[in-house]
């Protein structure tokens, strides 16, 4: 089966920061995938160069079979969409949550966009009495429900998650991890998530990759990191520092 997405020796620099050194990945069809690390180990920056919001130096991105050039074309954004970690910064104030899910229809040329925004809304939770609701009006899990349903509006079939529920309460934490998890599996999505707490990736995800200062350190299951099965004093190092992240196997 062809991966959902193959990465191979990507390198990405900022003058003469390099933020990523080489680093290869592939994700299955259907999964969902984790990436874990410390701040400014590179986790990000690899789903933006993925989503073409940074450039690659050198390497190759190659999504659903097909190798990426350096700018993405509306066929790549309606396979591929991703979910910002701040829920606050990521949605136009002066929107309503209607306009909000009509632009990228609008962009796209869809011509069924009532049935997409209902639906949408339907699967994150909130129905049709938050559509004419602006940013400033939600919670901050309605709100990341919101960026939820926007990037589902094109029935993608990749999503990029960055910390998603990283500025959320741990309560609403658990909602929102929940959601997503209900419409990887109903909607048969690929997962790719940053996240820099492990009990969330070993919750989400099967398999994941430990970074650090750009480069991969390790690559594991889930299963593996919850029992500590690891081979690296960096991996070990992450899991003393998981405060209440305890050998379970």
């Amino acid at each position: 089966m062809t991966p959902a997405i193959s990465i191979d020796g990507l390198e990405v620099a900022f003058d003469r920061f390099r933020a990523l050194k080489g680093v290869s990945l592939e994700v299955k069809s259907g999964e969902s995938f984790g990436l874990v690390g410390e701040s400014g180990s590179g986790k990000s920056t690899l789903l933006k160069a993925i989503a073409g919001l940074v450039p690659a130096k050198s390497g190759s991105i190659t999504v659903n079979g097909k190798t990426l050039g350096a700018r993405r074309d509306k066929a790549f954004y309606r396979e591929v969409q991703m979910v910002f970690q701040d829920p606050y910064g990521s949605l136009h104030p002066r929107q309503t949550v209607d306009r909000l899910l009509q632009e990228p229809l609008a962009i796209h040329g869809f011509a069924d966009g009532e049935q997409r925004i209902q639906r949408a809304l339907d699967e994150v939770g909130l129905g049709n009495g938050f559509r004419f609701r602006y940013a400033h009006q939600l919670s901050g899990g309605q709100r990341q429900r919101v960026a939820i349903a926007r990037a589902l509006i094109l029935e993608p079939s990749i999503l990029l998650l960055d910390e998603p529920t990283s500025a959320l309460d741990a309560s609403v934490q658990a909602e929102v991890l929940n959601l997503l998890e209900e419409v990887r599996r109903r909607r048969k999505l690929t997962f790719l998530m940053v996240s820099h707490d492990l009990a969330i990736i070993t919750h989400m995800c099967e398999r994941l990759m430990v970074m650090q200062n750009g480069e991969a350190v390790e690559n594991l299951t889930a299963s593996q990191l919850i029992g500590h099965r690891v081979e690296k004093d960096y991996t070990r190092n992450l899991l003393r520092a998981s405060e209440g992240f305890v050998r379970t196997a």
